[in-house]
């Protein structure tokens, strides 16, 4: 009878050692299967034009992610640069500051200047029409972490804004940038590579400013907007950057109120 007992608790054992192992296994590939799990995010610039022929797929792109982006941390910000306005059309979203933007980042990335790139996170470059390329960049940002938090609530007065920034962490020699972004935008092109086509863009950065962040690592700055601006049609994306490498430390939109 004690045998018989003790062939049982011992089948239980292995049981139960044989269902732990299985558990932790199906945990252990959980975990895989969602890698960091912690607060990544993504801050997503296109350097792009209308001059360019090899640009409407990326803009398309683009645009796919942020109408299936939800509620995830993804932020998207298409630069028009102006190095293409000699060639027949003159984009008029293009600002040279977005060109020079571009080169600073050639500089610590790739050294290469091209549309359309795609910077993810100030980190790493890829072609932005490379849909494996860029949804690859794109799932290792949002599953890394970042040590920084930031918060900005944002009080609109006549023909401007005024800003009010919190961080969380440690924000030594970082800047605060502040993106004025058009959400969509439609050309007729009637020059250049493009001509005779209908372009469709999305997050048109407008207007892109930078400041130094408090030693409190609080504060607040005040910024000019565009004559037609309206919390429907356009938003403002806070970013934290640090200048040096480009490396892009934290984002946000701007909550705006009246």
């Amino acid at each position: 009878m004690n045998q018989v007992k003790k062939s049982a608790i011992g089948a239980a054992f292995v049981l139960s050692l044989i269902t732990a192992l299985f558990v932790s296994r199906s945990i252990a590939s959980k975990k895989q299967d969602h890698p960091g799990g912690g607060n990544g995010f993504a801050v997503l610039e296109l350097f792009t034009s209308e001059g360019c022929s090899s640009c409407p797929p990326a803009d398309a792109l683009l645009a796919r992610i942020q109408q299936e982006a939800g509620n995830k941390p993804i932020y998207i910000l298409a630069y028009h640069v102006d190095y293409w306005n000699r060639l027949g059309w003159k984009d008029i979203f293009s600002n040279p500051q977005y060109s020079k933007r571009q080169y600073q980042y050639s500089e610590q990335l790739t050294g290469q200047v091209y549309t359309p790139q795609l910077v993810i996170n100030g980190k790493s470059s890829c072609i932005g029409s490379d849909e494996s390329a860029v949804n690859s960049g794109l799932s290792e940002a949002l599953s890394g972490a970042t040590g920084l938090g930031l918060d900005i609530k944002g009080q609109l007065q006549p023909g401007k804004v005024k800003l009010n920034y919190q961080l969380t962490g440690d924000a030594r020699n970082t800047e605060l940038l502040i993106a004025v972004v058009q959400k969509h935008a439609v050309s007729k092109v009637a020059r250049g590579e493009n001509e005779g086509r209908t372009l469709s863009h999305v997050q048109i950065v407008r207007d892109l400013q930078t400041f130094r962040v408090g030693a409190d690592r609080q504060g607040s700055v005040q910024i000019t907007l565009p004559g037609d601006f309206t919390t429907q049609e356009w938003e403002l994306i806070g970013m934290i950057q640090q200048p040096k490498t480009g490396v892009m430390e934290a984002a946000t939109r701007v909550v705006v109120s009246q």
